[in-house]
């Protein structure tokens, strides 16, 4: 076949793929009442049109075009998946309680992170909720607040003590999952498996240990785990503490990490609010002992500022379920093995819920319970509520607490802004 005639077929075919892949879908979903929407081209779908509108920080319009064209629920296809948008508090609500959604993520998640929390289901996700739950309960995070304070106050004598400048930057969750060399998921599996190898001898290690009755303390994650199964709250297998591991280090770090980096941004911008949070953390400092650890209760103002921040700058952008079997959302089915996704920034953003949402509004937190049910939702909702909700509260503040005492700080870039890939990365379009 020559150059001029490849042409013309390969258009062809362009063509008649969408028209083929529709009839197939109609056939075998002819008793559904499917959403509106089209899945696209098979694979790719509308993967590289949501990942180019993170990349240009343009997702909440993306979301947005969608709603106005299809209305709160629409179908389309994403990272190799059929999956149905669905947005608004009610939708919020529906994908927290429902219980044939089951925390998936993308294919390249689940090949990241194996079996955990976000791709167990039914027992055995109720099994690892309730020990993460106990594992990051209040009490427990009370315990930790000494060791917090402690690597803070380390790494800004490492990295912040005598520099001029401080980058501030998070950088395989989101991409397609073929594993070609050199591609985001193939790099991403490379360290999946060189953190997998160190955690599974650290895990193994300390199974021994408490199998001789060398260790006594159950204050890690993985005594803490290992002890559980011992008294059989769970049956999960070294392998599986060890990708739970994994989750709790990646949610751990990167979601507050992104808090963290933005607040310090937001700071360099609202200098009324630098300077509140200044006193309220000069005040704890002065009241409380040379001993004794912090408490983030005393932080009302400063958690007001960073709840803020999660308000418009959400560290998730959003989160895909699986219906395990099908169901029926306002009219709509969705079958069994699609994805719902829904957008935190969808609610967050909205005039009709927060009044001028794109103001950065600390005060719009001095009275919680006038937000309408499932409308802010940075750590989810109902029985979905992120368990380390109370962990992430404590060590951002933590950080924020040593920070604004002892530095102040101006951004770098003339013109600065941010991109998700897939957390939000601050870029630089020009230095000062």
């Amino acid at each position: 076949m020559s150059m001029d005639s490849s042409i013309p077929f390969a258009l062809l075919l362009a063509l008649l793929i969408p028209i083929l892949l529709h009839v197939v879908i109609r056939r075998k979903y002819s008793s559904y009442n499917l959403p509106p929407g089209s899945l696209g081209f098979p694979v790719i779908g509308q993967t590289i049109s949501l990942l180019r509108a993170l990349h240009s920080n343009t997702d909440y319009q993306w979301c947005q075009d969608r709603i106005e064209k299809y209305g709160a629920v629409s179908k389309m296809s994403l990272f190799g998946s059929p999956t149905a948008l669905l947005a608004g508090p009610a939708a919020n609500h529906f994908v927290f309680s429902n219980q044939d959604l089951i925390f998936t993520e993308t294919k390249a998640i689940n090949a990241l992170v194996g079996r955990s929390i976000l791709t167990l289901s039914g027992e055995e996700l109720k099994q690892v909720r309730g020990a993460l739950h106990g594992y990051l309960r209040p009490e427990m995070v009370t315990k930790y607040m000494r060791k917090m304070d402690e690597e803070v106050r380390r790494h800004i004598d490492l990295n912040w003590v005598g520099h001029k400048t401080v980058t501030t930057m998070v950088k395989a969750m989101l991409s397609i999952p073929v594993n070609i060399p050199f591609t985001k998921f193939n790099k991403g599996l490379n360290a999946s498996r060189r953190i997998r190898k160190v955690l599974r001898q650290i895990a193994r290690d300390m199974e021994g240990a408490l199998q001789q009755g060398y260790s006594s303390s159950a204050d890690d994650f993985f005594t803490y785990m290992l002890v559980l199964r011992s008294k059989g709250t769970h049956s999960l297998t070294v392998e599986d503490i060890v990708d739970n591991s994994i989750v709790l280090l990646a949610a751990g770090y990167e979601t507050s990490s992104v808090l963290i980096t933005f607040l310090i941004r937001c700071l360099a911008n609202e200098p009324d609010i630098f300077g509140k949070i200044t006193d309220e953390q000069e005040e704890i400092a002065r009241s409380k002992g040379p001993n004794e650890p912090l408490t983030w209760m005393m932080m009302k103002y400063t958690w007001k500022v960073a709840l803020e921040t999660l308000r418009t700058i959400s560290p998730i952008f959003g989160s895909f379920r699986t219906a395990i079997k099908d169901i029926e959302y306002r009219g709509y089915h969705i079958p069994k093995g699609w994805q719902v996704f829904h957008a935190q920034s969808i609610t967050h953003l909205d005039g009709k819920f927060f009044n001028d949402p794109i103001k950065f509004d600390p005060t719009r937190f001095d009275n919680q319970s006038l937000i309408p049910p499932y409308c802010f939702v940075p750590f989810g909702g109902g029985p979905s509520m992120c368990p380390g909700n109370e962990f992430a509260r404590t060590e951002t503040l933590v950080a924020m607490h040593y920070l604004v005492r002892q530095f102040r700080w101006k951004l770098c870039c003339k013109e600065e802004g941010y991109r998700k890939d897939p957390l939000p990365t601050p870029k630089c379009s020009d230095t000062a």
